[in-house]
């Protein structure tokens, strides 16, 4: 069996849900075959989401942790890349902080680069019948945050995990006009289980392109 853990965020920015925990919930209820499937739920505020991340990574022995979060308005699941050492919060967190043009981690480097196997992730949900690609930005709010506070915990001395962030659209009772794209729970759900079994089997990533012009 091979650990893994799956994390969400609490609902943020007046809504009353966040994707990104309800697919992580639903997709922990049938792990794929051959892992153990442990979820956690991070509060939207700075730094306080890495505690109880790295409190998370500790209590499960995650071997792979995937971190998950709500990217509105992108069409499809979208696998980050890169990790960048930035906080510049559009707006507060749950405690009213709102850094700008701050570290995540004084002194860190400048960037991390996922160690999941980003292009086969995004193959395997594609595979799965959903629209999925690689994303070069995880923005410079919470998931950004998070995911570079899980890439330096690893890096500075966890060599054995590894981990990488996922954002997710918008639910459809999100965006009750139709205004923005959507994707419901049970699909999201789906895909994070391909991304887990392709994370969880997959060593070396596909070589095939990915980029983007702008």
């Amino acid at each position: 069996m091979t650990n893994v853990l799956l994390t969400g965020f609490e609902p943020f920015d007046g809504s009353g849900v966040n994707p990104s925990w309800e697919a992580v919930r639903l997709a922990a209820a049938t792990p794929p075959e051959g892992v153990s499937l442990t979820t956690a739920m991070l509060p939207v505020v700075f730094h306080d989401a890495i505690a109880r991340l790295r409190e998370a990574v500790e209590e499960s022995g995650a071997e792979v942790v995937v971190c998950v979060g709500q990217a509105g308005g992108r069409p499809g699941v979208t696998v980050e890349r890169v990790a960048i050492n930035l906080d510049d919060a559009r707006i507060p967190d749950h405690k009213g902080a709102q850094p700008v043009d701050e570290p995540v981690v004084v002194g860190g480097p400048a960037a991390y680069f996922s160690t999941l196997p980003v292009k086969a992730c995004v193959a395997a949900v594609r595979d799965a019948g959903l629209p999925a690609s690689v994303s070069h930005t995880a923005g410079t709010f919470l998931c950004n945050h998070v995911f570079y506070g899980l890439m330096h915990l690893i890096a500075s001395g966890r060599p054995g995990v590894r981990g990488g962030f996922v954002h997710v659209p918008y639910l459809p009772e999100q965006v009750p006009g139709g205004d923005q794209p959507s994707m419901s729970v049970k699909s999201i759900a789906e895909a994070l289980t391909a991304i887990v079994s392709a994370a969880v089997t997959t060593t070396a990533d596909l070589k095939e392109t990915g980029g983007s012009l702008h």
